[in-house]
């Protein structure tokens, strides 16, 4: 699971995901959690925008409460099933969240959880795979929302995680025109768990776990407590 991660600069984003309109305005930032707005990539009037939206997605149906939940990932294998999601997936409303890393968490034997930072080798940044929704209050208050897609995780991350064993879809380099203009089957077909290679993962201190905290020193590794080093890869 990604529960927190790591934006990479703008002018990095912008030169890696070339979109046609730039809306956003954003500093690099090494602990990002849920709730807060991040950048984001959608299709616009056939143009590709670079825009800010709130990490947490909204249905429409929630009238602009966001009180009335918010998701800030959704598991790709409920697309076409989900309440939440099948709106959204019909209709083609899928982004791009641009990433230098994220965090995962083992339950360690004495009790602990152990954050993890994972990040794509040869790739200061990548690009993720969400999904995005509006929600307006009577009032006229709006607010986009967007969730990262997660699929199964590779055996090797897997083991590190205790629970619910899913990660973020990292899109292939060359994937993301398809991701945001192509029919929902040629998207979904771009949903894959990853194999075992090319991404790089280490412990990191606990101090990720409080938000007070936002420094290039949490995703530096802090030896791996008994752990060997693992390479996972994005399978692109």
């Amino acid at each position: 699971m990604c529960e927190r991660y790591v934006l990479p600069d703008q002018d990095l984003a912008e030169r890696e995901l070339a979109p046609q309109r730039t809306w956003w305005r954003y500093a690099a930032s090494f602990n990002v959690a849920p709730s807060r707005y991040v950048p984001a990539v959608r299709l616009h009037e056939g143009h590709s925008e670079a825009i800010m939206m709130r990490w947490g997605l909204i249905p429409a149906w929630a009238h602009g409460d966001a009180c009335a939940g918010q998701w800030p990932h959704l598991s790709c294998q409920t697309l076409e099933d989900s309440p939440l999601l099948r709106a959204p997936w019909l209709n083609g409303q899928r982004c791009i969240l641009p990433f230098a890393g994220f965090y995962t968490w083992r339950l360690m034997p004495a009790g602990y959880r152990q954050p993890y930072f994972v990040q794509v080798n040869g790739r200061p940044i990548f690009a993720v795979a969400g999904l995005w929704d509006r929600t307006e209050s009577d009032d006229g208050d709006v607010i986009e929302g967007c969730a990262i897609l997660t699929v199964p995780a590779s055996a090797l991350l897997a083991s590190i995680q205790s629970a619910t064993r899913q990660m973020p879809a990292i899109l292939g380099a060359g994937d993301c025109a398809a991701w945001l203009r192509g029919t929902p089957v040629e998207a979904k077909g771009l949903l894959r768990t990853a194999p075992d290679e090319l991404l790089t993962s280490h412990a990191v201190s606990p101090r990720i776990n409080s938000l007070a905290y936002d420094d290039a020193g949490l995703a530096q590794s802090v030896g791996d407590r008994g752990a060997a080093e693992r390479r996972i890869s994005p399978g692109h």
